[in-house]
């Protein structure tokens, strides 16, 4: 008879001394039996995968609002893009891929309606109500408010995954500190690279939909280095192509650049630090997944050119006032008459007190039913 290759097993032959293994989790909340050849970290991102909030990041925005367009990124598409950056990295580096992929998927998921414009409103409105900050929402969905299994709320993800979104950061994202997740200690390295391919994600698929919107000037962003170099190199490559496929093909070599340098640099400062295990890792307390100097300069410098020329656009600008106005006029409706909300949110006013409830309820919107929620209860020839 043919024994089962445990994941134990296939973790010892694989992965680097570095990198963290599904044998050595600080478990999950509420015990569980593991599974005889499902890794405890496979099994999350499965569970990540068929949530409800998942499935809801399909209609959430990334910069441009579902309607404007079909082939514009939405958060489900960006996580998708995330997640497959953050695999392609992990097997460079011999580190568990199965937990990069299961925070890469669950990174956004507490992201509300209108991008990182909603999050702002919802902020601001939550401020003396215990505030709202996307990651930290992104937990409250994973340990309480998803509803799949009987005998606990949540998902009951490991204590792995749910560090590697607690301690989330980037440029839009400064979660607050959770003793329960050591905060005087680094991420794991497998949660670090989650932080870096997100900004390779956004930045590369920002430049893609603002040169699809027109928002970007191509003759404006042939100034810009890393987009210069790479446009160059593969015109030279493929003289007869057209502008879409140039296009395409620049911000694919931008990636690749990108992702090489970083695996590059974080293989240099393994060596430097001598890091042996895991917990090596996460006692330097700082992240040593990092862009070499140069490549950060280059990226530093793409940032800054889309924050003047595609976040400040006066359309994005436009639907970002527009996604407050709307934000905010629910939150006002539901908070003077709660008994607008539905039923079975309503109940649970009790539990968890009436800004929370009403702030959950709007953050788990969609864009798409945002709006259509805005409509029937301010137009009065909508249906509600």
């Amino acid at each position: 008879m043919v024994k089962l290759y445990s994941s134990v097993d296939r973790e010892a032959d694989s992965l680097a001394p570095y990198a963290t293994k599904s044998r050595d989790s600080m478990g999950r909340r509420y015990r569980e039996e593991e599974h005889p050849f499902r890794s405890a970290f496979q099994r999350d991102r499965d569970r990540i995968i068929h949530c409800n909030a998942f499935r809801r990041l399909e209609y959430k925005t990334q910069v441009f609002v579902y309607h404007e367009g079909d082939h514009y990124r939405t958060r489900l598409t960006h996580t998708i893009e995330v997640a497959q950056i953050s695999r392609t990295i992990a097997k460079a580096l011999g580190i568990n891929e199965e937990l990069s992929e299961a925070i890469a998927l669950a990174h956004d998921l507490g992201h509300p309606p209108f991008g990182h414009k909603g999050e702002e409103e919802l902020s601001r409105l939550m401020e003396g109500h215990g505030g709202f900050e996307h990651n930290l929402h992104s937990l409250r969905i994973l340990e309480y408010i998803e509803r799949r299994y009987p005998g606990f709320k949540g998902l009951n993800l490991t204590w792995e995954v749910r560090e590697g979104i607690a301690k989330h950061s980037s440029e839009h994202d400064h979660p607050g500190i959770i003793d329960e997740y050591e905060p005087d200690k680094a991420p794991s390295l497998e949660a670090q690279i989650v932080d870096i391919a997100d900004e390779i994600a956004y930045n590369n698929h920002d430049i893609d939909d603002g040169l699809s919107s027109e928002m970007i000037d191509i003759e404006l962003l042939d100034d810009i280095e890393i987009w210069k170099e790479n446009h160059e190199k593969v015109k030279e490559a493929f003289p007869a192509e057209d502008f879409k496929v140039l296009k395409s093909q620049t911000i694919i070599s931008i990636i690749n650049q990108q992702v090489t340098d970083l695996v590059t640099e974080i293989m240099r400062r393994i060596e430097e630090y001598k890091l042996r295990c895991a917990d090596d890792v996460r006692s330097t307390g700082h992240t040593i997944a990092r862009f070499s100097s140069e490549m950060d300069r280059k990226n530093r410098e793409l940032k800054r050119f889309l924050r003047k020329n595609l976040y400040s656009h006066y359309r994005v600008i436009r639907m970002a006032d527009k996604a407050n106005r709307i934000i905010r006029s629910l939150f006002g409706v539901y908070s003077r008459e709660p008994r607008l909300l539905p039923p079975h949110i309503y109940d649970s006013i009790k539990e968890s007190g009436k800004e929370r409830v009403i702030c959950d309820y709007i953050a788990g919107m969609t864009d798409r039913f945002a709006l259509e929620e805005y409509k029937k209860l301010f137009d009065p020839f909508e249906r509600v």
